[in-house]
């Protein structure tokens, strides 16, 4: 046998191994998407602007900080309406340098500062706010795996819509509770403890407890729900609390599921060591006030200081168990850099998408066995090479998403019965060139060479320009759209390697080593 014959079959033999090594068993090599397996489908924004207005009041609370260790006091803020933008007034002139050279340069880079008048001018600059979006879109998507991994979510898709994107895809395929699992994933669990201003209680209305405020600059209301034994909303009450965190969620090195004094469900928490410093010289300074803890700008809890406290502490807030377990999963996966806006949802539940594997499975069949009809009596025994060249790339299609771990999804059985269509396309080419050289008195070898030869170009030139296609349906895409283009551009690769190698390698295993051939049944 030619050598070079044999190098192609082994090739070919390789590949077709290792594709159907990596897809059989099917159902548990390849992974179904929501439409078929069923589950929760979201599409969700990263209100970035929120990332910002974080790190401008950080920023603040940073220069107030070391403004007031260096002994200016009585500044004032005004925080203007554009993001990333702040002012500061009362402050001496001659601390401008102390403030750009220690501060500024060292601490908070970049910010640039410009004196007018007798304000200070804070802006954030361009390149650093748009890093600012990116990194919120980041860890906004990393912080949601870790909350679904924690839930135990089998196999869920997430992931942003490209650079420069702040749009958050995620599937979460055989999620039976949906709606719990919505909120796991949308609470900002924004966690801080807040001293409540001292010499004043809580309120019962707003009003009562915006006058009590004082100076705005460092004391804003807060609200707090109450709640019956039952858990139902029955009112509100107002507290004052400083605007200065004396910890936020980044201090908390662990939480979990504990029980308070009369056997409720609590979150109890333990300080990182810088965190456990901080909260030490606070509550041993305010012993006797009281300590406000809040979640996502809500007040759970205000407990009196009784001693100082360095390395963990107690959340309560008249939670049921279930409540408690999710704000653990939250608070231990850390907060949301930002707000999340719901953009789309869909939930499949598992008999439709049973029932979509079931007419998938049926249109495939149908529209293969009406191929294979089609060639066999169009081109004769010419047509069961094209066959089994259809069977093979099937099997390549499957290995390969089995192999790289693609979804298989609604729109993907359809991809896969298009490329099926593709590779018939592309004998239905190199055949009719054949016959054409056959019909022009040319031998059946030379014939062969011919047909493949000259409907190579043609063959490429379609499925090049719909690759192109599905990768910008890829690159634009979402959920099912994406999971169409990644089975087509598989196909793609299938059917031009099944039509152009392997079914080229089966005419010259059946003909090639003959000296003559007389006929061929095309």
């Amino acid at each position: 046998m030619d050598r070079t014959l044999q190098l192609r079959g082994f090739v070919i033999l390789s590949v077709l191994a290792l594709a159907a090594i990596s897809a059989f068993p099917p159902q548990e090599k390849v992974h179904l998407g929501l439409d078929l397996r069923g589950g929760m489908h979201l599409v969700l924004q990263v209100e970035t602007d929120d990332a910002v207005r974080a790190e401008t009041e950080n920023t603040i609370d940073t220069l107030l900080s070391e403004l007031e260790e260096a002994g200016v006091t009585g500044v004032d803020v005004d925080r203007s309406d554009d993001l990333g933008s702040f002012r500061l007034s009362g402050v001496p002139q001659d601390r401008d340098e102390f403030i750009e050279d220690e501060v500024v340069d060292r601490r908070l880079l970049g910010w640039r500062m410009n004196r007018v008048g007798d304000r200070l001018h804070f802006d954030l600059e361009a390149q650093e706010m748009k890093n600012l979006r990116q990194l919120a879109v980041n860890q906004a998507r990393e912080t949601i795996r870790s909350r679904v991994d924690a839930f135990g979510v089998a196999e869920p898709v997430i992931h942003d819509e490209g650079l420069g994107s702040n749009r958050i895809v995620v599937q979460l395929p055989g999620v039976d509770d949906p709606e719990r699992i919505k909120d796991i994933i949308k609470n900002t669990a924004f966690l801080e403890m807040r001293l409540a201003k001292d010499g004043t209680g809580v309120f019962a209305t707003e009003q009562q407890a915006q006058a009590a405020v004082g100076d705005p600059s460092k004391y804003e209301v807060m609200q707090q729900d109450l709640r019956d034994e039952n858990k139902n909303l029955i009112g509100q009450q107002y507290w004052v609390l400083e605007k200065k965190r004396v910890l936020t969620g980044r201090d908390l090195k662990t939480a979990r599921v504990s029980s308070g004094e009369f056997n409720e469900p609590v979150v109890s928490f333990i300080l990182s060591s810088e965190g456990g410093k901080k909260f030490g010289e606070v509550t041993g300074a305010n012993i006797g006030r009281l300590l406000a803890i809040v979640l996502d700008q809500r007040v759970v809890s205000a407990p009196s200081i009784n001693g100082r406290i360095t390395d963990q502490g107690v959340i309560e807030g008249n939670f049921t168990l279930e409540e408690v377990q999710d704000l653990v999963t939250v608070l231990r996966s850390g907060a949301l850099p930002a707000g999340l806006t719901n953009l789309e949802e869909r939930t499949v539940g598992p008999t439709l998408g049973l029932d979509s594997i079931l007419k998938g499975r049926q249109a495939g069949l149908f529209g293969g066995l009406l191929v294979v009809l089609t060639m066999l009596v169009v081109y004769r025994l010419s047509g069961v090479n094209a066959v089994l060249a259809l069977v093979l790339n099937v099997v390549l299609v499957f290995g390969a998403l089995s192999l790289f771990g693609a979804t298989l999804t609604l729109p993907g059985i359809a991809g896969i019965i298009l490329t099926i269509g593709m590779a018939v396309d592309a004998n239905v080419l190199i055949f009719e060139r054949i016959r054409e050289e056959l019909r022009a008195g040319r031998t059946v070898k030379s014939s062969i060479a011919s047909g493949f030869g000259k409907a190579l170009s043609s063959i490429l030139d379609a499925n090049i320009t719909t690759l192109i296609a599905a990768i910008f349906l890829f690159m634009f895409g979402t959920g099912p759209i994406r999971g169409f283009a990644v089975t087509l551009s598989v196909g793609i690769f299938a059917s031009v390697f099944t039509a152009v190698f392997i079914s080229r390698w089966l005419f010259d295993m059946t003909y090639g080593r003959r000296q003559r051939v007389e006929k061929l049944s095309i």
